[in-house]
């Protein structure tokens, strides 16, 4: 293992012991209200990206962008192969990025673009983008690939089954996070809204689950012709509106794993992509929080169900 990866494995772990846990952020779901929640959140790792007073909205992409500029930070201590895992990984900041750009040239309000700097992909050609057609068009010269047609539904299905292919590739784990987040959209799309995929979102979500279970004609047959290695995902869900539940083991299995990989002593990029994932879960944990504290807070026991 070169000297890179053994201080990117040293400074992971040390920016993963920032997460706050399920405890702490509990604590701050319980708060009676944003105020409250936000002055507990202040003292915390969080608290030094958050603005002042900021609206809920600013204050969950503050606390995304934490994790953000983490990513950034540990890319420099990473080898070239490590930098290129971690700009797989931030994909879901780039994706924001896009989904804000079709939003506002459909005339409606959006958040800020993320500061991708290195682990950017795409989004220093994609910016200054015209239309929709420009972005598919730009897309489609970047590793995102064409998203075949330039209708914005079309473009955010294609760029979140096509970022699960990328992060599918990093191996260790990532490949069964990936898949099983894919067939979770997917079965939301197909049995929740009623959709038939876009031609260019089917083709990667074919060789993300395959054939049979992309056309399978329910959720159980669907979850039943997945890979062996996927099926955990979709077990037991019947119903469209029980794939919430889905959505939850997915970042449950995320946050077990990335712990794992997090603890183990493998050479390489395993423990940094265990630390990843763990402050991944840790942000969705604390900007569901937050929502839940601008709500007024409410029982533990509803919190942890989306939590």
């Amino acid at each position: 293992m070169s000297a890179g990866y053994v201080a990117g494995q040293v400074r992971a772990r040390a920016l993963a012991r920032n997460a706050l846990g399920p405890a702490r952020v509990r604590a701050i779901a319980r708060a009676g209200s944003l105020a409250e929640a936000l002055a507990s959140l202040a003292a915390t790792p969080y608290g030094r990206r958050l603005p002042a007073g900021p609206t809920l909205d600013a204050a969950q992409h503050a606390v995304a962008e934490s994790l953000l500029w983490d990513l950034r930070v540990l890319a420099g201590w990473l080898p070239p192969r490590g930098v290129i895992a971690l700009r797989a990984l931030a994909g879901w900041f780039e994706i924001a990025g896009i989904d804000g750009l079709l939003q506002r040239l459909e005339g409606r309000p959006a958040e800020e673009p993320y500061a991708l700097g290195a682990l950017a992909t795409a989004w220093p050609a994609l910016a200054d983008a015209p239309d929709a057609g420009a972005v598919r068009e730009r897309l489609a010269a970047t590793p995102w690939g064409d998203p075949g047609e330039a209708d914005p539904y079309d473009i955010r299905l294609f760029l979140r089954l096509s970022w699960a292919s990328r992060v599918s590739g990093l191996g260790t784990h990532a490949g069964a996070w990936a898949a099983g987040a894919a067939a979770v959209l997917v079965a939301g799309e197909r049995f929740g809204d009623g959709r038939v995929l876009p031609e260019a979102a089917l083709v990667r979500a074919r060789r993300l689950l395959g054939g049979a279970a992309v056309e399978a004609p329910d959720i159980p047959a669907m979850a039943d012709r997945l890979p062996r290695g996927v099926r955990w995902a979709l077990e037991g869900i019947d119903d469209p509106a029980d794939l919430w539940q889905a959505e939850t083991r997915c970042w449950r299995r995320l946050e077990q794993d990335g712990g794992a990989l997090l603890r183990g002593s493998a050479f390489g990029l395993g423990p940094v992509v265990g630390a990843v994932a763990v402050m991944a879960a840790d942000v969705r944990r604390v900007r569901a929080a937050l929502e839940t504290a601008a709500l007024g807070g409410g029982p533990v026991e509803a919190y942890d169900e989306v939590a």
